[in-house]
């Protein structure tokens, strides 16, 4: 069983807000619906998101501007723009800004599902793509070099092994996240047995040595469930 995608659906209309929330939750998304722009961006600043679902016309901050302050935050996350409005020029505008896709209402729900499961697996994909080919990636305070298995805090540098790096780009990979213990295992050990899991266990005690010099980098286990990677 997978980890749920959390969407943040911006939309002020009670009714069809609502419905929407209750439709995405039961299509096995975790949703954080809130009503206006503001409300919005406060949430994104505060909590980790896969996905954005933004109504254009809304009060204190409509969706466009808050696209834009979406991408300067974090500009990987993906969003979609909803509208009653059929103008061509919303729409293009909207797919200037980077939208992933543009809906117009009235729509089906289930499209909007299908859609929002297509984005993912894309930018899933892109994400993998562009972090494998990046020589390090910054994780806080530490720089996490994939080329030469290092891990650098100021002037400490730890050696790694092929089997740590993987284990420490899985988990950023998917930071901010409840991982279940035995996608961990099957993304990294390949296989799901008991002797793997002590093995991970070793694993991850000795990761969290790695990066206790930066109080904002945790990994935190859930007893009977897995862990996540918090990263403040």
């Amino acid at each position: 069983m997978n980890t749920k995608k959390h969407i943040l659906l911006a939309e002020d209309d009670q009714d069809f807000g609502n419905l929407l929330k209750q439709f995405l939750e039961i299509s096995g998304f975790k949703v954080t619906w809130v009503k206006h722009g503001e409300a919005a961006l406060n949430a994104f600043k505060t909590n980790t998101f896969n996905i954005c679902v933004l109504d254009v016309m809304m009060p204190k901050l409509d969706g466009f501007t808050l696209a834009e302050h979406i991408i300067e935050e974090h500009p990987e996350v993906p969003f979609i723009f909803l509208t009653a409005r059929k103008l061509k020029e919303d729409k293009v505008k909207g797919l200037k800004l980077g939208a992933d896709d543009y809906i117009v209402k009235p729509f089906e729900a289930d499209e909007l599902v299908l859609r929002l499961h297509n984005i993912l697996k894309r930018s899933s994909k892109t994400q993998v793509q562009n972090i494998s080919k990046e020589h390090s990636i910054q994780i806080n305070e530490y720089t996490f070099n994939l080329k030469r298995l290092e891990l650098v805090h100021k002037d400490y540098k730890q050696q790694l092994t092929e089997k740590e790096a993987a284990l420490i780009l899985f988990l950023f990979q998917h930071k901010n996240q409840l991982l279940k213990r035995e996608e961990i295992l099957n993304a990294v050990w390949k296989q799901d047995d008991f002797f793997s899991g002590r093995s991970m266990d070793v694993f991850i005690s000795r990761i969290r040595k790695y990066f206790k010099e930066d109080a904002s980098i945790s990994i935190e286990s859930i007893r009977g469930i897995g862990l996540e990677f918090k990263v403040r």
